[in-house]
């Protein structure tokens, strides 16, 4: 099929290359000159993983183009899909300037009858303001015999996985109404369903929701364990065998009960507001998603709280060790990181700051550009150098497998903080560290000769 994308963003680009490579000609459109040339040659703006590859292998076989010429995705998409930013107004609701000033120029120029896709993840009611705001243009330019489908089709990409979970969905949710348009996106998504059928046809509206709905409930799980977390450092409760006690019953399951450092990128935070707007907005008060978010908000000063504790000096003139800069692993997005909370914390007191990222140190250069306070270090290992305490805020594999002893001869003080809970707590007294993590007993090293638990607190993400 003749497919047109709006937006090289995340999930405009991984669309686009997903389409291309199961046998679609498609077209990437974006206002960027500078993104398109660089797109145009096969490198992705973003780090995921096996995007690079599959952008150059259909750009090879000529099923991807990229430009920035709107006249030329118009006319070649029979299916138009809108995946343009929908950023946060200051009220928390999502701005679809965008996403309407997108629909407004495909009616402009459309020339033929075409089927608009909504994959931004907007409020409900959004296609209802793109279908008036096409009309209304075709209106205008006296092309109303031209017929323009909308259809909500939300996307459940998570940065890391994204290639994985484009080409394998759990569900591929269509919203539409329209006879016509759910028949294209049957023929669209056909090479998806081919081992069982995982489309799922609904309304618009229902569709719209469906995307909100679901991060919110993921990110009350998070925000539910953590606070468990907290109560069980006062009970003096082990959270990770509590994760696999709850874990095992398979009406809960093992996802996303992880204890952390609270959660981020550019989806949940946003998302969660948005859809506490739009209960407001409509008369409800919404008194468990704001709970979730005033969790979440709360746990991002966890890692901070426990170093000062370790520190009761304070911490000016103190060197910071910090493995992990990307709000989750695979990723070089920095977005609502708890990195960022942390390190602009610890400036804020003082501190000093040496950081490693596998990926996003680019990304922390582009943001906090270059200051006396933060040193971008080129290994994990060289963060130790004079370093007070170390502390790791995601979860990289590569931060999994350390030489224990030789951590503790670095580290100034010997102290650990893991906002992801990737070691044995009875390995690190072992090894004469001092070692904090989230919702796990703290075993003082002079205490390192006690039997070791039966459990090893290795951290596997959803």
């Amino acid at each position: 099929m003749e497919v047109s994308v709006f937006g090289s963003g995340y999930v405009g680009l991984v669309q686009a290359a997903v389409l291309a490579d199961v046998g679609h000609q498609v077209i990437c459109v974006d206002v960027d000159p500078q993104k398109i040339a660089q797109l145009q040659r096969g490198i992705p703006p973003i780090h995921e993983p096996g995007l690079s590859a599959m952008l150059e292998e259909n750009l090879k076989a000529k099923r991807l183009h990229f430009t920035s010429q709107a006249s030329d995705a118009v006319a070649h998409g029979k299916l138009i899909f809108i995946a343009v930013g929908t950023p946060p107004n200051e009220d928390g609701s999502a701005d679809l300037q965008h996403v309407l000033n997108v629909a407004r120029q495909i009616a402009s120029l459309m020339e033929q009858d075409c089927t608009l896709v909504i994959k931004s993840t907007v409020p409900v009611g959004t296609a209802d303001k793109v279908r008036a705001e096409v009309g209304a243009t075709l209106e205008i330019r006296g092309k109303t015999q031209l017929n323009a489908w909308v259809v909500s089709n939300p996307e459940f990409l998570k940065e890391g996985s994204a290639i994985a979970d484009c080409t394998r969905p759990d569900r591929i949710i269509v919203g539409t109404q329209d006879a016509a348009a759910q028949a294209q996106m049957a023929e669209l998504y056909a090479p998806f369903n081919r081992n069982h059928e995982r489309t799922l046809y609904m309304d618009n509206r229902s569709a719209e929701l469906v995307k909100y709905a679901a991060n919110a409930m993921l990110a009350t799980r998070i925000s539910f364990m953590n606070e468990l977390a907290n109560l069980a450092e006062r009970l003096g409760v082990d959270i990770e065998a509590v994760r696999k006690g709850i874990g095992s019953d398979p009406r809960i399951g093992y996802h996303f009960i992880y204890p952390g450092c609270g959660f981020g990128g550019s989806c949940f935070p946003k998302d969660l507001n948005a859809l506490i707007h739009t209960a407001e907005v409509n008369g409800l008060d919404p008194r468990l998603l704001k709970t979730v978010v005033r969790i979440n908000e709360d746990q991002r000063q966890v890692l901070l709280r426990k170093i000062k504790e370790q520190f009761p000096e304070g911490l000016a003139d103190k060197s910071i060790a910090i493995w992990g800069l990307a709000f989750k692993p695979n990723t070089d997005d920095m977005r609502e990181a708890p990195s960022r909370y942390l390190m602009e914390a610890l400036w804020a007191e003082g501190a000093r700051v040496r950081a490693f990222d596998p990926e996003a140190m680019t990304e922390c250069r582009r943001i906090y550009g270059y200051r006396n306070d933060l040193e971008l270090c080129a290994t994990r290992d060289d963060t130790l150098q004079d370093a007070d305490a170390l502390v790791i805020c995601t979860e990289w594999k590569t931060f999994r497998v350390v030489d224990l002893d030789e951590l503790g001869r670095k580290l100034r003080t010997r102290v650990v903080i893991d906002g992801r809970n990737l070691f044995n707590p009875q390995h690190m007294a072992n090894a004469g560290l001092h070692y904090f993590g989230i919702g796990i007993p703290h075993i003082p090293p002079a205490s390192a000769s006690q039997p070791e638990p039966q459990h090893a607190h290795i951290m596997v993400p959803a």
